[in-house]
């Protein structure tokens, strides 16, 4: 019940601002049209298959949750640097129970987020298939990686810092190193090893063999996503206990 009261505070809270609703919501939409546009008018010749909505549902689909590390880390930051949380330290909860405070509303928007892209891109050509609701299921997970991150900045950093972190600096790195806006394949050598080394790379591809009902390689890429997410979640998870005991970090 407390994590329960807890989560609706949040969601509240995450809702209240207009801009979260916006970037969470609508902002991949906007990508979803512009780059479709895009693609239209690239001639036949190109033979570019970068922008074919097969490929640009499921990069939009993890790039959409990017968002939610921004907004988690920058509630968490605010709410350890004020009385709130203070007070919150006095009540019987455990750092996880706070935690699944952050993390459950995060997942549920994510999902919604993730559910509107993915209906949306049935206007631009996206095949109907039963896929899409696995593909939907893994991006709720794959959006926990995102979210571990926020928690971990949120907990270590204000909230002007987890701004730039989560917001200008994340953004961007999982967006250009996951294939989303740059085919990595036409890059080639050192720098698309790196980015099959990092994370973002597999979450996008994760959702991508969903997507087509691969499941044996959407299980290795989740794999290796969810590993990087455990690592991530067990420092926030610690981190947070350390303030939770006035540690001070």
């Amino acid at each position: 019940m407390r994590t329960y009261l807890f989560m609706r505070r949040n969601i509240k809270e995450i809702l209240r601002d207009p801009l979260n609703v916006f970037f969470g919501l609508g902002f991949p939409l906007v990508l979803l049209g512009l780059l479709s546009l895009i693609n239209a008018n690239i001639p036949p010749e190109a033979n570019n298959p970068m922008f074919e909505i097969k490929n640009l549902a499921p990069g939009l689909a993890m790039f959409g949750t990017v968002f939610f590390a921004l907004f988690v880390g920058v509630l968490l930051a605010k709410d350890r640097t004020s009385s709130f949380l203070m007070r919150l330290f006095t009540s019987p909860m455990r750092a996880s129970e706070f935690l699944l405070g952050y993390t459950l509303p995060m997942v549920i928007m994510a999902s919604v987020q993730v559910t509107i892209t993915l209906l949306a891109s049935l206007f631009f050509g996206l095949s109907i298939n039963l896929n899409l609701i696995l593909a939907i299921f893994v991006s709720a997970i794959t959006s926990l990686l995102f979210i571990g991150l926020g928690l971990l900045s949120g907990t270590l950093m204000n909230d002007k810092a987890v701004g730039g972190i989560c917001g200008a600096l994340l953004t961007n790195v999982a967006g250009w190193l996951s294939g989303v806006f740059i085919p990595l394949e036409l890059i080639g050598g050192t720098f698309q090893k790196v980015t099959q080394v990092l994370p973002f790379y597999h979450n996008v591809e994760a959702i991508k063999r969903a997507m087509n009902g691969n499941l044996s390689e959407m299980a290795f890429h989740l794999g290796i996503v969810l590993a990087y997410t455990a690592v991530v979640f067990g420092i926030a998870i610690l981190m947070f206990r350390k303030r939770m005991n006035g540690d001070g970090l």
